[in-house]
């Protein structure tokens, strides 16, 4: 995307063409921190409410898609704070992954159960790592970007990143070599 002429668009339009460029990007964004669609979708009008009433104060310092993702993840860190249903949430798509087990192949259902059980392991990181992994390796973001939406240095960027891995290593051999609770 090219440097767009704020001064020559309205508010209304900013926040039109903002919507249109990232908001698909933003609500999968979110669908990672809360794992709930009817929660992604109310998150993301949500920030881009939020985005319209700041819009006058983004200072050019960063690209305009850093800032919305940092808008965002912000949000969805404030969500998770005072949302106390996670587990019920992570319950529930165990429970349907359990239910979709009778119906189809049996390769499928242990493909789908180590699915979740990767997104699972993700989701249970302390947060520091959550987000650098989900950034980084499902969003696609550089270092770089993910220091500047973080407001963190690369060098935290990247200690998060090994130590997240190194969280993540022993479960995933374990799930590797077939060892899967369930």
């Amino acid at each position: 995307m090219g440097q767009l002429d704020w001064e020559g668009m309205g508010r209304d339009e900013q926040i039109e063409f903002l919507m249109d460029e990232y908001g698909e990007e933003i609500k999968r964004l979110i669908y990672t921190y809360v794992k709930d669609h009817p929660a992604a979708e109310d998150l993301t009008q949500e920030i881009f409410i939020t985005i319209y009433l700041k819009l006058g104060s983004f200072a050019g310092k960063s690209s305009i898609r850093t800032w919305i993702y940092s808008v965002a993840i912000n949000k969805c860190k404030d969500y998770l704070k005072s949302w106390h249903m996670r587990k019920i949430t992570v319950q529930e798509n165990i429970k349907e992954l359990l239910k979709s087990s009778r119906r189809g192949p049996q390769d499928e259902v242990i493909e789908k159960l180590e699915s979740e059980q990767l997104v699972d392991l993700v989701l249970k990181l302390a947060v520091p790592y959550r987000e650098v992994i989900l950034l980084y390796y499902y969003k696609h973001l550089s270092i770089k970007e993910v220091s500047e939406i973080l407001g963190v240095s690369e060098s935290t960027v990247k200690v998060r990143l090994h130590r997240g891995r190194e969280k993540l290593r022993m479960p995933l051999e374990q799930m590797e070599r077939g060892e899967v609770n369930g």
